[in-house]
């Protein structure tokens, strides 16, 4: 029972989610209207993505203290992860740009930085699959990600309020401090539900791995 009790909150929270933030009423906010509702799905896969990776630092940061192979397999799980949240939230942005800024793809600071931040962890998972030698690729793609996380943050988090953005938050734009009182609670319960939802996918991940590399966790693992 203590290994399901988050899984259970997980399906919970977004259970509440999706019926929640469907079906109850909205502020009749201009040019948004209904799509306001995108709120509870793109920007908790940005904080989950976030989240995520940060995760997968950490056990990064284990790994090269320890050189324990299992820590490895522990931060390419959730950044895979992360990367999944990512694209889903650049699709949902998408989506919703093209209701709200009139298309798909407006070159805003915003979008191009999320974009070049996908792209770094994509090259992560490249690196991984470009060395042959697991040691030498658990070590070279440990120091790569922590790199990639302290590249991202500044590109998403502080760059893009440097310049005009139509983004919420950005260039003069309301964001989360004028968003309704009433949406905030199924927010805040979309971002936890969301994170670990992602926690969940990742943990199956590295099971699998887990029993797939046994053999080589039982050489090289310490």
């Amino acid at each position: 029972m203590r290994k399901i009790w988050w899984k259970v909150v997980c399906v919970l929270l977004l259970s509440v989610t999706i019926i929640v933030g469907l079906l109850m009423p909205v502020p009749a906010l201009n040019i948004l209207n209904e799509t306001i509702r995108n709120l509870y799905f793109h920007v908790p896969m940005w904080f989950g993505m976030m989240l995520l990776f940060t995760v997968s630092l950490v056990y990064a940061i284990r790994f090269l203290n320890t050189q324990n192979l299992k820590f490895d397999i522990y931060t390419e799980q959730f950044a895979k992860v992360g990367i999944l949240y990512g694209s889903l939230g650049m699709v949902t942005g998408m989506e919703w740009a093209r209701f709200t800024w009139g298309e798909f793809w407006s070159n805003d600071p915003k979008q191009l930085a999320s974009a070049l931040s996908l792209l770094i962890y994509f090259a992560y998972m490249a690196l991984r699959g470009a060395v042959p030698d697991y040691d030498k690729k658990a070590k070279i793609s440990a120091v790569y990600n922590v790199f990639a996380y302290f590249i991202m943050i500044p590109l998403i988090m502080i760059l893009p309020r440097l310049t005009a953005s139509l983004h919420p938050g950005n260039g003069g734009n309301p964001g989360f401090g004028d968003l309704a009182p009433s949406m905030r609670p199924v927010f805040y319960t979309a971002v936890f539900g969301w994170f670990l939802l992602g926690c969940w996918i990742a943990t199956l991940g590295i099971r699998y791995q887990l029993v797939a590399k046994k053999d080589l966790l039982t050489g090289g693992g310490k």
